[in-house]
This record gives structure tokens, C-alpha cells and sequence, in this order.
């Protein structure tokens, strides 16, 4: 029989039709995205000690971190000791144009600063604009699922220690 073919194809447009698109509109409407997708690596600034080790096994050498040592003031009357010496970050930058979002910084950190936010929308118009820095980082983690922060720590508290 001719046609056979075209018949076939017909009848498949024609449950299609009947059935309803699949498809979203998305810039009109939002998919809903699981809680732990990954969409964009968030740092939470007052976590990071600049320890490097998301920049050193980064596989696309993609994150830059500068940093310097400040005093730390002590406490009491009389100077005890050695002053304590913290690093405090100065540059956190990722360069999305270069990062594969394998996600290795995110495991590697020992301090949890840096988590997995659902944000996907941040595209730019030119590829020099794909360096994000640390405010812009940082502004990501009002998203972070509550989930997948540490235990009985939310962004912007402070612990029972007294440390940021």
C-alpha cells in the first residue's frame, strides 16, 4: 500500500495534538527544579579561611583567590603569647566561562563555604562578563536550600562558639 508511511506519521502528529505539549514556556514560566539541583556554586564568605584547596584541585583551574593575614586583637590586660593570625580573603572569583560545574570545590571545602544554588539564569552577553565575584557569589546563597547547609547553620549567624 502507498502512503502507509504518511498515514503513520499523521496519526502520530494527531495523538500528539490531542495529548498537549510537553514543553514549557520558560522565560514566562519557572520549571520547577529539585531542591539539590546544581545550578551555580554559591560561597558563603565568612566560612572561607582561603585555604586554597578548592583553587588547587579544581580540574579547570577556574577559581582565583587572593588573601592576606590580619592580626587578631587579645583579649585581657596583658599580652599573652604569639598574636593570632587569620587570613582574610580579599579576591574570590569563579570564571564561569571555564568551570565544567563538576563540582569538586563544593566537596572538597573543609569549611562549608562553598554550596550548590538552583539559580541557572545568569547568562551575559559577553564572555568577559562570566567572572563572578565575591558579592555576586555570595548573593546566591539566599537560595541555597536550607537543606543542604550544615546542621544548625543558616547564612549571617553566629554559632555557639562565637565565631562567625
Amino acid at each position: 500500500m502507498r502512503g502507509k508511511g504518511l498515514l503513520k506519521g499523521l496519526r502520530t502528529t494527531a495523538r500528539v495534538l490531542a495529548r498537549g505539549a510537553h514543553t514549557r514556556q520558560y522565560p514566562h514560566e519557572q520549571p520547577a527544579l529539585p531542591e539539590r539541583s546544581r545550578g551555580v556554586i554559591a560561597l558563603l564568605e565568612e566560612n572561607c579561611t582561603s585555604c586554597m584547596l578548592c583553587a588547587r584541585e579544581c580540574p579547570d583551574w577556574c577559581i582565583y583567590i587572593d588573601s592576606h593575614k590580619e592580626e587578631l586583637p587579645q583579649e585581657g590586660d596583658a599580652p599573652r603569647g604569639r598574636p593570632r593570625l587569620v587570613n582574610k580573603l580579599d579576591r574570590f572569583e569563579i570564571d564561569y566561562s571555564l568551570c565544567m560545574y563538576c563540582g569538586i570545590c563544593v566537596e572538597v571545602c573543609p569549611f562549608d563555604a562553598l554550596f550548590w544554588a538552583p539559580e541557572f539564569a545568569y547568562a551575559e552577553g559577553d564572555i568577559r562578563n562570566l567572572l563572578h565575584d565575591k558579592e555576586r557569589l555570595g548573593g546566591w546563597m539566599e537560595q541555597v536550600p536550607p537543606a543542604t547547609l550544615p546542621e544548625g547553620h543558616r547564612p549571617g549567624t553566629v554559632d555557639e562558639g562565637g565565631e562567625r
